[in-house]
């Protein structure tokens, strides 16, 4: 573990009962940046969390949460750290402004109450009453009570789940603000596009285990999947009278000409090469598709799994 590492977690295991649901599971969160667990339901997401945020003590491994051990430090590292969980109750008659005062109070060094609205787009409801708010600004209230003590760290599992897309937009804006205001943010999510809009890092969890992690890229091409290159087929080509680039396994399907390949840079470059050479001129409708995190994710998980 380094001083770049916000969580540190090494060979977790979890067990409920007779039942395994962690299965050693290793992962790092860089300070600063916004880290993503993805896996469908029961893989052990949620209990992960609660491990993190030190309501739950591991069955084995070792865990460092800000340098804490969130089991035996809980309460030091609630000080430092901001939590958004599933579902969130308050007091209903309670105005946006006044709960809000109440949770800075907590806190020895609490976010000035305009800087919180502000960052979570809650300013112009300041004096309206919970039971009023939407439910994407209730959700942005939560967003709000978990930074009053200025964390260092943040822990949102599943922010946006059953809003409409513009409840997700304004919650993705607030994410948005934490991490420009350089918050650690450690998010769990159903939703692939969310991840990819958000997450600096990912990692697919299935089953107990970490399937891969890292970048959206990164994590592609360990998992194997090939970026799609495409272009009009050009005239010559399609009448038989240029050969094939050598290297490349193109296919011409009449008007497109379609290859797929582990390095992208390289198959372009033999491409272009070969336009050149064979006097094709500019490749029209040229296009690189890289493998999205749908198709990485639906690879390497299943709808089987323990429960969280």
């Amino acid at each position: 573990m380094t001083d770049e590492v916000a969580v540190h977690v090494a060979g977790l295991r979890m067990s409920f009962g007779a039942t395994e649901v962690l299965h050693g599971v290793d992962f790092d969160v860089r300070y600063g940046e916004v880290f993503c667990l993805l896996g469908p339901n029961g893989a052990g997401k949620t209990t992960i969390l609660e491990i993190l945020e030190g309501f739950r003590a591991p069955a084995d491994g070792h865990v460092r949460v800000l340098g804490l051990n969130p089991a035996a430090q809980p309460a030091r590292l609630r000080e430092r750290a901001g939590m958004v969980l599933q579902e969130c109750g308050f007091p209903r008659q309670a105005r946006v402004a006044e709960l809000l005062d109440l949770w800075r109070s907590y806190y020895p060094n609490p976010r000035p109450l305009s800087d919180l609205l502000e960052v979570v787009e809650l300013t112009e409801v300041r004096n309206t009453q919970v039971r009023k708010l939407s439910g994407g600004q209730r959700r942005r209230l939560d967003f709000a009570l978990a930074l009053a003590g200025d964390p260092d760290l943040v822990f949102l599992d599943e922010p946006t789940t059953g809003f409409d897309p513009e409840a997700r937009r304004r919650c993705w804006a607030a994410i948005e603000n934490l991490r420009r205001l350089g918050k650690t943010i450690l998010l769990t999510t159903h939703y692939l596009d969310e991840a990819e809009q958000l997450a600096d890092r990912i990692a697919i969890l299935r089953a107990g285990r970490i399937e891969l992690a890292g970048t959206t890229h990164e994590v592609a091409v360990r998992a194997g999947l090939a970026t799609r290159i495409s272009f009009t087929t050009p005239s010559a080509l399609r009448r038989g009278q240029v050969p094939l680039p050598d290297g490349i396994d193109l296919t011409v399907r009449g008007p497109e000409s379609v290859c797929h390949t582990a390095n992208a840079d390289m198959t372009l470059r033999l491409l272009l090469a070969w336009a050149v050479e064979h006097r094709l001129g500019d490749l029209g409708g040229l296009a690189v598709t890289a493998p999205r995190l749908e198709d990485t994710y639906l690879q390497l998980t299943s709808t089987n799994g323990d429960h969280e």
